[in-house]
């Protein structure tokens, strides 16, 4: 594993395109740090968003993580260009010609998907970390970790989204082209859903079948944090729980063996579709 992942790092360490765009990348998730400085003074609009109670433990780990997640594409845009410079430097037939086989090749992109969304998740953990210390009132161990399921999640969403995009870039060759073809799938899910619910099913079905295709099986492992947010000021006031808190925001188990059943998917069709290819 090692062996193969110092081949992808020695790629990418003299690719000065993907060396911006992970700096960028990295770059945008320390910004997170900002989001907690943004303070609005208005005449009588007050507004500070860290005083909002996003970055307070137990919630700041769905909010960054959810944050987190916007900013994947710069990393996909690493991955399907790393694809695209194979075909077009020859160092995938290289690579072969030295001895590595198709399947130690796919397996080296995928350690390097992997790894990326490793260290992706243990920078937002760290910055989440520091944040919520300053930021929360209540520092027990105990509400310190008590959501961290999300960084499972954030981390089992950049693997699934990177697999795709690898096996986009391997399907397509065109770092352009497969992510427009990324976009053009994410339409595709909207349709085949609108498709059920005007003709086949209840928007109660056609939702669960929506649910099993790839995108909307990763954008479902974070869901949106805002109206929780909202739910939660309005419960300190109210002190009315099932009245005010209608959504499910946890992190399910169903959601993420969803998820690593496309990942599957995804890197075994990577595997076939280069060994039928003709290099």
């Amino acid at each position: 594993m090692f062996r193969l992942l110092n081949i992808e790092y020695h790629k990418l360490k003299h690719n000065r395109a993907s060396k911006i765009l992970i700096t960028i990348y990295f770059g945008l998730l320390a910004s997170i740090a900002l989001i907690a400085a943004i303070k609005f003074d208005i005449g009588p609009l007050k507004f500070h968003l860290a005083k909002e109670g996003v970055f307070e433990f137990p919630y700041i780990w769905h909010f960054n993580t959810f944050m987190a997640s916007i900013i994947k594409f710069f990393l996909l845009l690493v991955i399907v260009s790393m694809m695209a410079n194979e075909y077009s430097y020859k160092t995938l037939k290289q690579n072969l010609i030295d001895g590595l086989s198709k399947k130690e090749f796919i397996l080296s992109k995928f350690y390097t998907v992997v790894a990326l969304a490793a260290i992706s998740t243990l920078f937002v953990f760290v910055i989440s970390l520091i944040l919520g210390l300053i930021y929360s009132y209540d520092k027990d161990i105990d509400i310190i970790f008590l959501d961290t399921s999300y960084l499972l999640a954030f981390f089992i969403k950049l693997v699934g989204f990177f697999s795709f995009g690898l096996f986009l870039g391997i399907f397509i060759k065109r770092s352009a082209f497969a992510v427009g073809a990324m976009f053009v799938w994410l339409f595709i899910e909207n349709i085949t859903y609108g498709l059920l619910r005007w003709k086949v099913a209840s928007k109660e079905i056609a939702q669960k079948i929506k649910n099993l295709f790839p995108l909307e099986s990763m954008q479902n492992l974070i869901k949106e944090p805002f109206s929780r947010f909202k739910n939660i000021n309005a419960i300190a006031k109210a002190n009315d729980v099932k009245q005010l808190v209608g959504k499910d925001y946890a992190v399910h188990l169903t959601d993420i063996l969803i998820v690593l059943g496309w990942t599957t998917i995804f890197i075994y069709l990577s595997l076939w579709l280069l060994k039928r290819r003709d290099l």
